[in-house]
């Protein structure tokens, strides 16, 4: 009895069993199918030491990959099971809408076009800032729940990149820089009356989508607000512009390749992108009516004040 049991588990792993050398070869593609989600994880949980040419993170993905070799090698005998579950696991994800094959497809582009194009060139932590002035008179200005507002905003969602398919984890994000599109776009600087600092609605600026760097910031704020974005305010003395609030710093890898290979991919061209850090670890972007995509340039004046639109 004992034999014939002995006989039948030899038999059904021979069967399980691949034969030389397809067993290495699909060993090894089996290990960077693995090695390629596992290292984008542990890479976004992490701290990125910044090491010259990446050096911590190549080194990170080859611990990785000899690891989960050795770990397949040791399972050779039934690794036509562990294909079969790493399939049926990564199939299962993609239907239900969680970690599939599109979602490592696009965190590996991201992942490696960060590790190419640092989206990082001027972090800044915000916080104990002063008060901001005139907020009342802002918040009041910043007409998000205007119909009119709303309607401008769910234009310029059908104008600029409405055919931009995938990305559905930051469809509101990508909505948001088609606000901004359209308004730095059109935005004609006026100044305020001599001697007078005249703070616009958001409906008025509307109507010729023309006023200072005041009216804008409160016309860009209300508009993304309109459609789910998370907007603030920056002040700096002489000047205001607005920001939108975009995730973490993995989330910033993400945007950074959209900005540059989808979005504004000529405004951009050979740029940086730049935003500031508050004090939770939340990234925001810069969208002053001086920048040509979102992430330009800051205007080199000291922060004084934030205004948050949660």
């Amino acid at each position: 009895m004992l034999r014939t049991v002995n006989n039948y588990i030899t038999k059904t792993k021979q069967n399980f069993q691949v034969k030389k050398p397809w067993d290495n070869v699909i060993i090894f593609v089996l290990n960077v199918l693995i090695a390629i989600p596992v290292f984008i994880i542990v890479h976004q949980n992490t701290i990125n030491l910044n090491w010259y040419f990446k050096i911590d993170r190549v080194i990170l993905f080859l611990f990785i990959l000899i690891t989960i070799q050795l770990i397949l090698r040791a399972l050779r005998t039934i690794i036509i099971i562990c294909i079969v579950l790493y399939l049926i696991a990564l199939a299962f994800g993609s239907f239900s809408g969680r970690y599939g094959f599109s979602s490592i497809t696009e965190d590996y582009r991201y992942m490696i076009y960060s590790m190419s194009d640092s989206p990082n060139p001027q972090d800044l932590i915000l916080s104990k800032l002063l008060p901001f002035p005139n907020k009342s008179k802002i918040i009041s200005a910043i007409e998000y729940d205007n119909r009119k507002v709303r309607d401008f905003a769910l234009m310029a969602t059908t104008k600029h990149f409405k055919n931009v398919n995938g990305y559905f984890k930051f469809r509101t994000i990508i909505q948001c820089f088609a606000v901004f599109k359209e308004i730095n776009n059109r935005w004609n600087y006026v100044s305020d009356p001599k001697g007078k600092d005249y703070i616009a609605t958001a409906t008025e600026s509307l109507l010729y989508l023309s006023g200072d760097c005041d009216d804008h910031s409160i016309l860009m704020a209300a508009s993304i607000k309109a459609i789910g974005g998370t907007p603030r305010l920056i002040h700096t003395g002489g000047h205001m512009y607005p920001e939108i609030l975009i995730g973490n710093s993995v989330d910033l890898e993400a945007i950074n390749y959209l900005i540059k290979n989808v979005l504004f991919v000529a405004e951009s061209k050979r740029k940086s992108i730049h935003y500031h850090i508050d004090e939770r670890g939340q990234v925001w972007l810069n969208l002053d009516y001086t920048a040509k995509y979102p992430g330009g340039p800051f205007m080199s004046e000291e922060i004084l004040g934030a205004l948050t639109l949660d």
